[in-house]
């Protein structure tokens, strides 16, 4: 059943390039040159003559994701690095794999609006509004279910359940980018000045260490 879904879901997303936010292709497509090192918005068209199958091909997203970790989440992103033949039409997907309560922690794509598709399991999902409403819209999410995270808005999946949850999220664009809240304010390098998140987040300097020290940690590991 999971499977048959994960195929429903795959063909979806890939019906879906005619709404995605990156620039339209002008040729059939243009598949990433990596070793150019001409600098675009995006990467250089391969020679077409040199293309291949293997340029539009990605294996192993049937494969669960590590999830041995603090946040008990993997994240396997099949984007334009992963697939140079993405370069120019605007789409990517990953997969999310989940342990028992397990977090996707708030997180935002600056050029990517998220669909996502709950494969197994059940996820309480959200996102929250932007200034000065910081609304927060959240929903629980069983297999079968599809949420959309819009473009830029910060947002979180969690795994509220006993078991391991799958979803897979399609996104607008072939390299959405990515900025956890969290890693972003006290994992920065070099570090956000104290003064200024204690403030921010009127706490003590302390506190503000102690998260620092944490995320200093994780992120330099």
């Amino acid at each position: 059943m999971a499977s048959a879904m994960l195929i429903v879901v795959l063909l979806a997303m890939a019906s879906s390039v005619v709404l995605a936010s990156d620039p339209s292709p002008l040729q059939d497509f243009c598949v990433a040159d990596k070793a150019s090192p001409v600098l675009v918005n995006g990467f250089v068209c391969k020679n077409p003559m040199d293309v291949n199958a293997e340029d539009f091909f990605f294996s192993g997203l049937n494969m669960p994701g590590n999830t041995n970790n603090r946040l008990g989440s993997n994240v396997t992103a099949v984007d334009v690095k992963k697939i140079a033949g993405l370069n120019t039409l605007g789409i990517s997907l990953a997969r999310i794999d989940f342990a028992p309560y397990g977090l996707n922690p708030p997180h935002t794509h600056s050029r990517a609006t998220e669909v996502l598709t709950v494969i197994e399991g059940s996820l309480l999902v959200g996102f929250v509004t932007s200034n000065p409403q910081n609304r927060l819209i959240f929903k629980v999410l069983n297999a079968g279910d599809v949420f959309v995270f819009p473009e830029g808005l910060i947002h979180f999946q969690f795994n509220r359940g006993h078991k391991n949850a799958v979803a897979i999220a399609g996104l607008s664009s072939q390299n959405p980018g990515v900025i956890t809240v969290a890693n972003a304010v006290f994992g920065s390098n070099p570090k956000i000045d104290e003064s200024v998140l204690a403030k921010a987040f009127q706490v003590d300097k302390k506190v503000i260490d102690y998260l620092q020290s944490q995320f200093w940690m994780d992120n330099n590991n």
